[in-house]
């Protein structure tokens, strides 16, 4: 999908600006990524919060709901339940593509220099919450947009480790760059998982190899696009399933 830059810079500083003028970042009742992609994604305000249902939607357009989701899916399986049955919704997943990491000492608020993390984001580490609302993923009404976002994120230095960066807490995230945007629309979109390269019949090494993914999450992706009829188990090889793409 094309990125509307211009739109993505207006939502960054107006958030940006806000969290200044209260002096710090994390100082908004929501943290600044949620805040940031709720502006682009609806820069009226109007329709930002509005009550559904029992439930708050992050924005509700008239037609559509969009959930800004920053947390585990789990959280969000009693809202869908509730959303899916009269509105279509967007549930946006925002994906570090390139992170800076600072740590912040709770105790002299000295914050350290940013270092680049050697990881890189790419979507199908969204595959690790769908799984957790697996119930819904057929549903028709159920979109999806993954956010690939170069990111600053700040940790505060209070884990259990020596250093204290070991079960640290996540103070807060600044989007600097808005990558990439992955949709879901209709089932078919998962075909774009598939990776060119991939040999038929294919296994789960296979498929991570094509698509430099952990073998781990690998078998977390194939679950899902057995689910969805993306691709089907065709037999096994040794103690590995064998699996073809599904024709759509």
């Amino acid at each position: 999908m094309c990125i509307d830059e211009l739109r993505f810079e207006a939502a960054k500083n107006r958030v940006i600006w806000i969290n200044r003028e209260r002096q710090g970042i994390g100082t908004l009742s929501e943290k600044t990524v949620h805040a940031v992609l709720k502006n682009y994604y609806a820069p009226d305000t109007d329709m930002h919060e509005i009550p559904i249902e029992n439930f708050v939607a992050d924005i509700f357009t008239g037609t559509e709901i969009i959930e800004i989701q920053t947390r585990s899916f789990q959280v969000m399986r009693r809202k869908l339940d509730a959303f899916l049955k009269i509105y279509p919704v967007t549930i946006v997943y925002p994906i570090p593509h390139v992170k800076w990491l600072s740590w912040i000492d709770e105790e002299s608020g000295e914050m350290s220099p940013k270092r680049k993390s050697p990881k890189k984001g790419n979507p199908y580490v969204a595959f690790k919450e769908l799984y957790k609302i697996r119930p819904f993923l057929k549903n028709e009404n159920l979109r999806f947009r993954f956010a690939l976002i170069d990111m600053e994120e700040y940790r505060l230095l209070n884990g259990w480790s020596r250093d204290k960066k070991k079960g640290s807490e996540r103070y807060d995230r600044i989007p600097v760059q808005f990558v990439e945007e992955v949709c879901i629309e209709r089932r078919e979109d998962y075909m774009q998982f598939i990776p060119f390269d991939l040999p038929e019949p294919f296994t789960t090494k296979d498929f991570s190899k094509s698509a430099k993914i952990p073998l781990s999450l690998a078998q977390t992706v194939l679950l899902i696009l057995t689910d969805l009829e993306i691709v089907d188990r065709v037999g096994k090889q040794g103690n590995s399933y064998l699996y073809k793409v599904c024709e759509i």
